[in-house]
């Protein structure tokens, strides 16, 4: 089935159960690779969207550069948050998974199972 993605970081523990529990599943998803390959702000605008998220909720606020940043400033638009994160994906919070059943931040990895079709 390639109708799922995941948007993985390889070093994060929650990532790394949550593609587990989808290959459990009998799934093997498209992986994205975020840090090397980033969602334009297009995309990610987009994940937000379908997950009734705002990108404040997606940020990881104790990253280096979130300080560095400034990221904490509360005037801060939804749109310049989106660019922080694509220009600096370690900001995103992780794992995404995209599947026909919804969109959601995996956190923790057992939300998957909520949205992974039934593999015949």
């Amino acid at each position: 089935m390639k109708n799922v993605t995941i948007y993985h970081n390889p070093s994060c523990g929650t990532s790394r159960n949550t593609l587990t529990l989808i290959r459990d599943s009998g799934i093997e998803p498209t992986i994205i690779p975020y840090l090397k390959q980033p969602p334009s702000p297009e995309q990610l605008l987009e994940l937000l969207s379908v997950m009734g998220m705002h990108a404040r909720e997606l940020l990881r606020s104790k990253e280096a550069q979130y300080r560095q940043l400034g990221l904490d400033a509360q005037h801060l638009s939804e749109d310049e948050l989106i660019q922080a994160m694509c220009h600096h994906p370690v900001l995103m919070n992780r794992p995404i998974v995209v599947t026909p059943l919804g969109t959601r931040l995996c956190r923790p990895a057992e939300i998957v199972l909520e949205i992974l079709p039934k593999v015949q």
